[in-house]
């Protein structure tokens, strides 16, 4: 049994910078991306920071890493820090998604405004 999404997610994708460990279960996607769906915004955050710490690593799908900020946006959508991060996962990993990481970018500068 995994303890954290991050060992979840570790044993599953596997992790560019550490070993993926033997837990003898079987892995199916579908019960991590269960798992992804009703973390907390922290739990999230440790898995993305530890799995791919300079956002450009780690061997999380792109899809997954989308999904993943969609989630902790959902749950602190007024956090300029966070809006901009996800911002720039998003310019980092593909033009088809600019207008979005642009405008998560225009809500942060909006909320620091205030």
């Amino acid at each position: 049994m995994h303890n954290t999404l991050t060992e979840h997610a570790r044993c599953v994708y596997g992790d560019e910078y550490r070993p993926t460990p033997s837990c003898g279960q079987e892995h199916r996607e579908h019960y991590f991306v269960e798992e992804l769906t009703f973390a907390d915004a922290e739990g999230i955050l440790s898995m993305l920071r530890e799995l791919c710490p300079n956002m450009v690593d780690g061997l999380l799908p792109v899809w997954i890493r989308n999904l993943a900020y969609r989630l902790v946006l959902l749950q602190r959508p007024d956090d300029p820090a966070l809006l901009r991060e996800a911002a720039q996962n998003l310019w980092l990993h593909g033009p088809d998604w600019d207008d979005i990481a642009a405008e998560l970018t225009q809500r942060a500068e909006a909320l620091e405004a205030r």
